[in-house]
């Protein structure tokens, strides 16, 4: 499997974000995207998960699912954690298993995974920001997909929360995994790729 990136140009509200712009990335490799705010780490990741409209060029993905689009077959991690406060983190886990495998997942093991397991009954709005982003993670631990587009995964995590989930990105990669991360910092994993987007 490998997913292509051919030069890409990326406009929002009138302005070139950036133009071309090209990556490759194959099974078990990781292309980590950095530069400074602005220069459009989040809307690259946005445009490959078809969140985002691609101005030019073309994004594509040689094998996996043909039947699939790259958005199906991908996890989007973003700034925002997609969840429902009035929601229990155990429910909160449960919809999204619903939602992208239909319920077939372990969403028990996952949140045990992500150190979330005592508090699967805790209405979401009582999770600190760090527990947050670790019930965020632990949807790429329940439905398995083989790219994930990672959004500053880091924020908010203690130095526990960035050891596993740096153990988590590398059981991905060694499973044949695909792994895009727009950061300021350092992810705990050996890059395969760099990717710099300037001003």
């Amino acid at each position: 499997m490998q997913l292509l990136g051919t030069d890409l140009v990326c406009v929002r509200g009138g302005r070139q974000v950036f133009a071309g712009c090209n990556f490759a990335i194959a099974s078990g490799q990781a292309l980590v995207i950095n530069g400074p705010n602005g220069a459009g780490k989040t809307s690259l990741l946005r445009m490959v998960a078809g969140l985002l409209r691609v101005e030019a060029g073309r994004i594509e993905l040689q094998g996996g699912n043909g039947e699939l689009t790259i958005a199906e077959q991908a996890h989007f991690l973003g700034h925002h954690d997609a969840l429902k406060p009035s929601l229990s983190v155990g429910e909160n886990l449960r919809f999204w298993d619903q939602y992208l495998s239909g319920g077939c997942s372990q969403t028990s093991s996952a949140l045990d995974t992500v150190g979330l397991a005592g508090l699967a009954d805790l209405p979401a709005s009582f999770l600190s920001a760090g527990q947050r982003r670790r019930l965020s993670i632990a949807r790429l631990v329940a439905v398995k997909r083989a790219i994930w587009l990672l959004d500053e995964p880091t924020a908010a995590l203690d130095s526990s929360g960035q050891n596993q989930l740096a153990e988590l990105m590398h059981a991905h990669l060694g499973g044949g995994g695909i792994i895009l991360a727009a950061t300021h910092g350092p992810l705990g994993i050996n890059a395969s790729q760099e990717l710099r987007l300037q001003l």
